[in-house]
């Protein structure tokens, strides 16, 4: 009876002191929002991202010992749970500077200030302001768009190596086509997809100059050794391919608006000035297309973040 009465009593002052401690925090937040709204903005958005990805490293953990204890491989996931794996592993790799700065004692105010200075090249998209999303996705869309050009001059100069003739005439049109400004079809670019598993453009055979082009495209670091490319554009597109078996498992119609311009954003389609309907459209013919290859043709993959969307919606 005693014990009930002290840890009945134990639990009432614990609410007591989480009611004091969240009515503080709401105080403070009324603060910040009515004196410095723009401090607000900082405060609000750290504690969402945190709360975000805390989320994320639970979420991260549960799906990693389901990989392990029921031996599920990545290919094998549920779309969500492996874009959950990938996007994970892609902040993490982002956030690992920062955390090693942040080792030395004293060391916090640096790291606080690296933050305010730096927010893209060193927060988590988690941390990121409503306002910092939409710019640093339009500066990152900006950098994909200036290689477009080079990787069409790149795939147009290798016609010429290509021994099938066949081949050979059904690239020459598709590149003419695109680089006129017309958007392809599925069609056109699926006839062209036996030149993505060999030489010149499949991954085993690329030269390392058309290698930098693609990774300077998918904001990967274009400056590494060769063989570090190719295993990154190997890595990146299988990823692609994965997400999109798992995708077309799942339907794009259980995916919301939100998770659609996403995933066209993340495949080389900038959605700020599209429909959503335009959107859902355009991952259609990707998924169409997609869903053909094979491990060995992933290459096109990559090529085909820019031939499906440097013209996308114009025909």
């Amino acid at each position: 009876m005693l014990c009930r009465v002290l840890s009945c009593r134990h639990y009432s002052l614990s609410q007591g002191r989480l009611g004091i401690f969240q009515r503080a925090s709401e105080r403070y937040e009324k603060f910040l929002e009515h004196r410095f709204p723009r401090l607000y903005i900082l405060y609000t958005t750290f504690v969402k991202g945190f709360r975000l990805m805390v989320h994320d490293v639970r979420e991260t953990k549960r799906i990693r010992m389901k990989m392990l204890t029921q031996d599920v491989s990545l290919k094998e996931l549920p779309y969500r749970e492996m874009e959950t794996i990938i996007l994970f592993r892609k902040d993490m790799i982002k956030a690992i500077p920062l955390v090693i700065i942040s080792i030395p004692p004293f060391a916090i105010i640096l790291v606080f200030t690296l933050m305010c200075l730096f927010p893209r090249q060193l927060l988590i998209r988690h941390l990121w302001t409503p306002q910092q999303q939409q710019d640093f996705q339009r500066l990152y869309h900006e950098q994909r768009c200036r290689h477009r050009e080079n990787i069409l001059k790149g795939v147009a100069w290798s016609i010429p190596h290509i021994k099938e003739w066949t081949l050979r005439s059904h690239l020459l049109t598709l590149i003419s086509k695109v680089q006129s400004g017309a958007h392809p079809s599925v069609k056109d670019i699926s006839a062209v997809r036996g030149v993505f598993s060999g030489q010149p453009l499949g991954l085993t055979g690329m030269d390392s100059g058309h290698m930098r082009l693609l990774c300077s495209h998918l904001l990967l670091n274009p400056w590494l050794p060769g063989f570090l490319l190719r295993q990154r554009l190997r890595a990146k597109a299988l990823d692609l391919l994965y997400l999109d078996q798992a995708l077309d498992t799942l339907g794009q119609g259980q995916l919301t608006d939100a998770e659609i311009r996403e995933a066209c954003y993340l495949r080389g389609l900038n959605p700020s000035s599209l429909t959503t309907s335009q959107c859902r459209e355009w991952l259609l013919q990707w998924l169409q297309l997609s869903t053909q290859l094979t491990e060995s043709e992933t290459s096109l993959l990559l090529h085909n973040m820019v031939l499906l969307s440097v013209n996308y919606p114009s025909s």
